[in-house]
């Protein structure tokens, strides 16, 4: 442990680098930076070196394996306290990952990718449906473009890319995505994809909110993600996003950031979660954006997603799986969503219907019938007369009690 902490990790923070592209030595330099070892038994220490010096990483199937014994762990620190925040369920990066489709040679950005799941599932998507030669594969891996503010998640993902075959992942940034003013995004910064669960429920520090235009000002992460969003996409460009449902149905800077998405964005999708997906790390609801850059909005198809038959909710032992999703996928309507119908659980509301809602996108399920609590005039004697038998019955019960104490 001392060689650990004394020599190991100064030397690491340490290394000389070159300037020539693709120098990994830079990737390991950049990860442990701020890294520290927080294992206090060398004996710990010593029996995970020898289980990772087992593993031939030059043979391709040891390797795979290895990979998907690495994403089970990034799987399991879900329910490990605040390690939890940094991970997506598999299903929903898959799911938002193929409906997006990337492509070798798009340019896609996660801006917020915490240990790499979005990252993963879109290399993994690209190369079974096409990458088919090693130009492929070489204009897949220049497309990525990743950022992650802190340095646990960051290290994981730098890892994660690496056990995905990916040659130079110095794309993964260490660095704070809205810590940069956002009028110096110019047509360089653009994309053509972004895909990314932005962190929600958190607030930026202090002067982070001066960077963005005065309309959009706010210390809330998710909303600042959204407007940096919408900058950074292309014409044409296509993004993917989770947001809470306080994003759809709240006012102020939300409104305005509604309002400028449906202008500048075709929102043609939002798949309503429900609460139980992000379980345990956290209990909200939560909705699947989906939109398209460069034409306005016309119209906002929603799709429910429901827990499974038979099962109250998700949880750690039964989460959401990707077979799940597979309803929302047979409805979508092909590539260019036209063969959408409405059915019990899919619904669309035009864009003037929006507009006079005060662009309030948390528009329930017009086919559920709420539930018949009677008449509120009938409920309340109802309780009037049960609060008059639970007096008459304390009454009855002090009197038993007084004769009982006197005898």
């Amino acid at each position: 442990m001392t060689f650990v902490n004394t020599e190991l990790f100064p030397a690491l923070k340490d290394l000389a680098v070159s300037e020539r592209p693709g120098d990994r030595r830079r990737v390991v330099r950049d990860v442990f930076q701020d890294a520290y070892n927080y294992m206090k038994s060398g004996q710990l220490m010593r029996q995970v070196v020898n289980k990772i010096t087992g593993i031939d990483f030059n043979d391709l199937k040891e390797k795979q394996h290895f990979g998907e014994i690495y994403e089970q762990i990034l799987n399991d620190l879900q329910s490990a306290g605040n390690a939890g925040e940094y991970y997506t369920p598999r299903a929903i990066t898959a799911f938002m990952a193929d409906r997006i489709d990337p492509r070798p040679g798009e340019l896609l950005l996660d801006p917020a990718c915490g240990t790499g799941g979005f990252l993963s599932c879109a290399i993994r998507q690209m190369r079974q449906r096409y990458v088919t030669s090693v130009e492929d594969e070489d204009r897949m891996q220049h497309g990525l473009r990743a950022v992650e503010k802190k340095q646990l998640p960051h290290m994981l993902c730098v890892t994660n890319m690496l056990l995905h075959g990916i040659h130079d992942p110095s794309f993964v940034r260490h660095d704070n995505t809205l810590a940069r003013p956002y009028i110096s995004y110019g047509a360089a910064d653009r994309v053509d994809i972004v895909l990314t669960n932005p962190p929600f429920g958190g607030r930026e520090e202090d002067g982070i909110e001066s960077n963005f235009p005065k309309k959009f000002q706010t210390r809330e992460t998710a909303d600042l993600f959204l407007a940096l969003i919408i900058r950074l996409l292309r014409p044409g460009g296509r993004a993917a996003v989770v947001l809470p449902d306080g994003t759809l149905f709240g006012e102020g800077v939300k409104t305005r950031l509604k309002e400028e998405l449906l202008h500048e964005c075709n929102l043609h999708t939002i798949v309503r979660l429900p609460n139980s997906v992000f379980k345990p790390y956290a209990s909200i609801g939560t909705n699947l954006l989906f939109f398209e850059k460069g034409e306005p909005t016309s119209e906002v198809w929603f799709y429910e997603h429901r827990v499974p038959a038979g099962q109250k909710s998700y949880s750690m032992t039964r989460p959401i799986r990707v077979e799940h999703l597979q309803p929302a996928v047979d409805w979508w309507g092909g590539a260019g969503r036209q063969r959408r119908i409405e059915t019990e659980v899919a619904w669309r509301v035009a864009i003037d219907d929006i507009k006079a809602r005060g662009y309030n996108l948390d528009i329930k399920n017009p086919h559920v019938v709420a539930d018949e609590h009677g008449d509120p005039e009938e409920l309340l004697a109802k309780l009037e007369e049960a609060e008059r038998e639970a007096a008459r019955l304390r009454d009855q019960l002090k009197a038993i009690l007084e004769e009982a104490l006197l005898r």
